[in-house]
């Protein structure tokens, strides 16, 4: 538990690219890394210099899961403090990440396994690179995704993927990863980072309170019925208007009923922005 920055932070034109940062156990989450992220994204939450977050990993890899020995074998005598950043762990990267006031992206650059699969599929998005390599490794030496692991994989990838995958250990690179909708996108590795900046700018246009009410009102329908998603999503909007500091409804309304300046399905309008909204 002596290590120290374990997480980098660098923000530059309003994005933050947070980085796990143990490139020699190819990033493996350690109890010290758990609760540096999770003060990260404390302090990120809102933090006007930035409006998008992206989270990568440090020199080859993306993240390799859990470090066994020093998650799992020297807390093994230490319920409490197990139990303590076992909890910990889980909320930065399922709760913590899926209801973040910010859209997220998981930039996955390399070795991404086991425990790794919940942060991306918590992210809103996720771009790997061609060269990415993502498995789940766990049945190979007799133990299943847990830690919340399968439920989310189970959400993201249909069925058969999830299964297959799941209790083959059988490894996919990027593109396939694409293919698979695990991912939004794979690029080269090359181009990776400048593509990933480019989407977190294409977000940036939009209304920050609009896109924090859908990402809310898209994760929430899933789980519920058709008159269930009708009484949320209407009573979602009327809280998307009172809490949108920009009136961006006003303001693409007025755009293309007055000025004759936007045409919607072609883009954004032009913003005229204020604070951000909370």
């Amino acid at each position: 538990m002596s290590e120290a920055n374990t997480v980098t932070v660098q923000i530059e034109d309003a994005v933050a690219i947070v980085t796990l940062n143990r490139p020699a156990k190819r990033n493996a989450m350690s109890p010290t890394l758990h609760l540096e992220m999770a003060d990260v994204l404390e302090k990120l939450r809102y933090e006007p210099a930035s409006r998008v977050l992206i989270i990568t990993g440090a020199g080859e890899s993306f993240c390799a899961g859990m470090d066994l020995k020093q998650f799992f074998m020297d807390l093994k005598d230490n319920p409490p403090e197990f139990d303590r950043i076992f909890r910990i762990a889980t909320e930065w990267r399922f709760r913590t990440l899926r209801y973040y006031p910010k859209p997220t992206i998981a930039m996955v650059n390399g070795y991404c396994f086991g425990g790794a699969f919940t942060q991306v599929c918590a992210c809103d998005f996720a771009i790997a690179a061609d060269e990415a390599l993502f498995g789940l490794s766990e049945v190979n030496w007799g133990i299943l995704p847990g830690g919340i692991v399968a439920w989310n994989v189970a959400q993201v990838l249909n069925f058969r993927d999830a299964l297959y995958y799941a209790m083959t250990g059988d490894t996919f690179d990027g593109k396939k990863a694409r293919e698979i909708g695990f991912v939004n996108r794979s690029v080269p590795l090359s181009e990776l980072r400048q593509a990933t900046i480019a989407f977190a700018k294409k977000l940036m246009e939009k209304s920050p309170a609009a896109m924090r009410y859908t990402k809310e009102a898209i994760r929430a329908v899933r789980f519920m019925n058709e008159p269930q998603a009708n009484d949320y999503l209407s009573a979602k909007s009327d809280a998307l208007r009172l809490g949108d500091k920009e009136k961006s409804r006003e303001q693409g309304m007025t755009q293309f009923l007055d000025e004759k300046s936007y045409r919607p399905g072609f883009g954004h309008f032009k913003r005229k922005a204020s604070q951000p909204a909370k």
